[in-house]
């Protein structure tokens, strides 16, 4: 099958990792009070990923999109760690005891912000990474 010649199949591809990315997004803010979170969220994401490298030169993609998707496992964890470690070294109380607050932000209004929001998103990191970088490994191994 020539990849080059898929322009149906590249224009959808296209529309649709944007739907994904935004709904993984939506997901990844929803998952604190709703289902969803930083495990989903990151699993969505990774699949707008994999839907880019199954349809289009994965040369091309690795240029437009030059991340090191090994640093995400590192940085994921550090933020996740740093988390759950900042309540332990700061105030004194057990390793990841949320916290919580409603602030008055501008065009937000109210709104509440937790600890749990960054110990999500380093989940989300860790996620894209490892299931990027194992589909990645998968792939280059067929070759």
């Amino acid at each position: 099958m020539n990849k080059s010649n898929d322009i149906l199949l590249h224009y959808l591809t296209r529309i649709t990792v944007f739907f994904v990315f935004i709904f993984s997004i939506y997901l990844f803010f929803a998952g604190h009070n709703q289902p969803g979170g930083g495990f989903i969220g990151g699993l969505m994401t990774a699949c707008t990923f994999l839907l880019l490298f199954l349809n289009f030169d994965r040369e091309k993609i690795k240029k437009a999109l030059p991340f090191a998707f090994t640093s995400f496992i590192a940085i994921g964890l550090l933020l996740a760690l740093g988390t759950g470690a900042w309540s332990m070294l700061f105030n004194g109380d057990p390793f990841l005891t949320h916290y919580f607050d409603y602030f008055d932000l501008p065009f937000l209004g109210e709104t509440e912000l937790t600890s749990a929001l960054p110990f999500d998103l380093g989940i989300y990191f860790i996620v894209v990474g490892i299931a990027v970088t194992i589909t990645l490994a998968i792939a280059e191994d067929d070759q």
